[in-house]
């Protein structure tokens, strides 16, 4: 017990300072950015309780993993050699895959009126959400999304390298996602493959109009069950107009 307890303050730790590291720096970033949300007054504070509450959440599931793959119980291993290599990319898309499908349900789930104050009305305190949104998730919100990827360990082989590397990734995107604008290129996010991924853009729209947009990574889901929106282009002002003629209405 006292091992788990060790193991659980230290993830604690571990991912309340993963997600105050990379918050804070794409938050450093766009501050300096002309089209920057400008959040209610206590809007980021909201947002930073609510995160570091929920790293505590996270950090049960975590701990266990860990304790159970130091006794040999899991199936993350450290060999490359244990599988062939072309796991390792399939055994992350698996991981993502899962992980995407059970949250899109999940969030469309928590949407109902009857269970949206009870599970996710504080993510949605955040009308024009910043980078700290991210983690920022009612304590029945990630009890219900946090142990995911944890079973997965049991039943899916991964390579320790591959969790950490998609522990690092998840928490990225995630920021980017809530950040308030888009710091991708519009030519990738609307492109053959960014079209497929939830960015902020994409993310931007559900925190307007919460029925849509439910996915974590891939626009996937959305766009099976029809609930995928997305804003129309910026044009830019050099862009010239289009040279089309209006119709005119019918004389009368």
């Amino acid at each position: 017990m006292a091992s788990f307890l060790i193991t659980f303050a230290a993830m604690t730790a571990i991912i309340a300072a993963r997600y105050l590291l990379t918050s804070g720096l794409i938050y450093g970033l766009v501050l300096r950015r002309p089209d920057k949300p400008v959040p209610p007054a206590g809007a980021v504070r909201h947002e930073i309780l609510l995160s570091l509450a929920s790293s505590a959440v996270y950090a049960l599931p975590a701990a266990f993993v860990v304790e159970q793959w130091k006794a040999g119980h899991t199936l993350i291993y450290t060999q490359l050699s244990a599988w062939p290599l072309w796991w390792v990319p399939v055994s992350a898309l698996l991981y993502l895959a899962i992980q995407d499908a059970h949250y899109y349900w999940v969030h469309r789930l928590m949407h109902h009126r009857s269970l949206f104050r009870w599970f996710h009305a504080g993510h949605h305190r955040s009308h024009t959400p910043t980078a700290w949104a991210s983690f920022a998730f009612d304590l029945t919100e990630a009890a219900l999304v946090a142990w995911v990827l944890p079973v997965l360990t049991f039943v899916i082989p991964i390579h320790v390298g591959v969790v950490l590397f998609l522990l690092i990734a998840m928490t990225a995107t995630a920021t980017l996602n809530h950040c308030g604008v888009e710091i991708l290129p519009q030519s990738f996010v609307r492109g053959p493959v960014g079209g497929w991924l939830i960015t902020a853009t994409h993310h931007g729209v559900h925190h307007k109009r919460m029925q849509t947009n439910f996915g974590l990574h891939f626009r996937l889901w959305d766009r099976l069950m029809g609930t995928d929106v997305m804003p129309d282009p910026v044009r830019s002002k050099s862009a010239p107009r289009s040279q089309t003629p209006r119709p005119r209405a019918p004389p009368g």
